[in-house]
Order: C-alpha cells, then structure tokens, then sequence
C-alpha cells in the first residue's frame, strides 16, 4: 500500500483537485446557467469527510492539493479545512497548498489563507471593464474582485490571473489584460472554453477563441519566446521579451495536454473524475462512509486510478462540439 499512484499509461498522480462546493456567489456565463439547481447540502461531503479522502490521497504521493469549486471560499467554515490541510504542508508530505477563486471574498480570507501556508491563489478574470464584467459573471462587480487581489498581494500571496479568452468577448482587451498583469506582477494564464455543461452547442462555438490565435495577436507587439517550464498543470508557457513576464496557455481544444496529466478531480459528493472531460468517475463516498479504516478508502482511490483514460475527446474542429460533458464545470472543480 505504500507505491505511488501510477495510471496505466504510467503517468504518477501527484495533483489532486478538491472541489469544496458546487455553489458560487457568480454566475460565469461559460461555467453556469443563471439559474443553477445546486445540489443539495445533505448530498456534500462534510470538511472532515474532504480532509480523510485529502489525506488518503497525500498518503499515496499527492505532493499538490488545489481546493476549488463552485467558489470554495463561499463554503461554511472552509478555513478549517485550510487548517487541517496545513499540517501535511508542516510534515513535508504535502508541496503545495493553493486554490482557485473568483476573488469575491479575498479580502476577508487572504490573511487567514497565507496563515495557512498557501503562497499562491489563482484569480479568475476575463475582463477589466466594469460592465463587461458584470455581464459575463451576471452576479459579480469587478471592484470587489480587484480589491480581493490587492489584499492578497498585502497578506504576500503570489497571484496568478486566468482569464478565459472568450471570441467577441474580450479579444480587444488581450493587451488591456496582458499590461495589466505586467505592471502589477502578475502572471498570467490564458484558457480556451471547454465544452462543459448543456449551454447550447451554437453559444459554444461562438465562444471558442483558439488560443493560437491569441499567441499570434501576441507576437505582433511583442517578441516570444517559448519556455519549457513545467508547474504540475497544463499550461504551456512562453516569455514576451520585452516585459520579461510569463504568459501560460491552456489549450485542451488547440493542443491537447493529456500525455502529460499528473492530475485527477475529486467533487464535494466525493465523485473522482479521473478526466476532465470524460464522464467517467468513481464513488468514494459510499467506501468513506462504509468503513472507518483508511485502506478501504486507499483501495478505492488504486481502483480508480487504474481507470484514469489516456485524455479527453474535445473538439470544435468540425464545427460541432465533440466530446462535450453533460456536467457544468461548477460542479466538477474550476
């Protein structure tokens, strides 16, 4: 019971993504429909259910945890969760603790998060105008999110900033967003949209910017050159010579990021997507709850890992969305 988790394409598994809540104070246009049906509470994990599952995990060479959602920081009591994690940061078995965020409530948690031995969030942001803003989030204010990233920066946490490129959206602002970063320090990933959740097959397309498109526009103002830096994700990164920043790109549709996948998705009702975008998951609520002892949770994790498929089907190519899943991406973990 003590090998690494290896999947059968012998990839090691040491990237587990928690999904705390499939709740959220925004309503992002590509994540969610306007009027979600969240799951019920009774149906979520407990935080002490998320931290056995989490420490099974780190147990079997998980080196680094994600906690996301929904927007995890909207879960009751979500701290305690932050705490209980830190003890595997102070053992050494645990690399890395971060999470993903609308940035909606970092200023009241970013202090307590730092404490907590994160280092680095992601924020997500498409666009810096207001009303573009609201529109694309429905419920969110920008000021607020800009605010939760200024006290992040004061607690010392490093920012990362995803942005979704969205065709028609915020193409013109691929600069606006690129300067800003620059200038604030930074970095700066970039994301296709993924064909997640029934949002209608023509408003996906319509939505799809090829990020090697984006590079291009990029290459007209400044000089790129390709890095081979590798964070544990899917990003490819390269460098703009002139700022000296580094700019990511996650391009599951462009380029297809699978041969290289160290990562697997545990839900807050304890599903294991062991794909992004394949339906395809185990239940290790039902062995959590079956039985207190920790090797039936660790034999139900090896089983599912011995599942993990080689990558993902999607694809606009044809001008049609293939491998599209039927869950919105709320509820698998942003």
């Amino acid at each position: 019971m003590t090998a690494p988790l290896i999947d059968p394409f012998a990839r090691a598994i040491t990237y587990l993504r928690v999904s705390v809540t499939d709740r959220c104070d925004f309503r992002c246009a590509y994540c969610m429909t306007e009027h979600m049906t969240f799951l019920p509470k009774a149906e979520l994990l407990t935080l002490e259910e998320l931290d056995r599952l989490a420490s099974a995990f780190i147990r079997l060479g998980v080196e680094k945890l994600r906690i996301t959602g929904g927007e995890p920081l909207v879960r009751k009591g979500i701290m305690t969760f932050f705490e209980a994690m830190s003890r595997h940061l102070a053992t050494g078995a645990l690399q890395e603790l971060t999470l993903t965020t609308n940035g909606s409530q970092l200023r009241k948690y970013a202090r307590d998060l730092a404490a907590c031995g994160v280092k680095r969030i992601n924020v997500s942001v498409d666009t810096l105008n207001d009303t573009k803003f609201a529109t694309i989030t429905r419920w969110g204010r920008l000021p607020q999110v800009l605010d939760g990233i200024e006290a992040a920066r004061e607690a010392g946490l490093k920012v990362k900033i995803n942005a979704v490129a969205l065709k028609g959206f915020n193409e013109d602002e691929l600069f606006t967003l690129t300067e800003w970063c620059a200038r604030d320090h930074h970095d700066l990933t970039f994301i296709e949209v993924m064909p997640m959740g029934d949002m209608g097959e023509a408003h996906r397309l319509d939505q799809y910017w090829s990020l090697d498109d984006l590079r291009a526009q990029l290459a007209t103002r400044y000089t790129i050159t390709d890095l081979a830096d590798r964070t544990g994700g899917p990003a490819r990164y390269l460098c703009l010579n002139e700022t000296g920043q580094r700019i990511g790109l996650i391009t599951p549709l462009t380029h297809n990021f699978c041969e290289s996948c160290n990562r697997v998705r545990l839900t807050c009702t304890g599903e294991l997507y062991m794909c992004l975008g394949q339906e395809d998951m185990a239940d290790l609520r039902a062995p959590l709850r079956a039985s207190p002892d920790d090797a039936v949770v660790e034999h139900a994790i090896r089983a599912a890992i011995r599942h993990k498929p080689k990558g993902h089907d999607f694809d606009y190519s044809r001008q049609v969305v293939a491998g599209q899943t039927r869950r919105h991406m709320s509820h698998t973990g942003g």
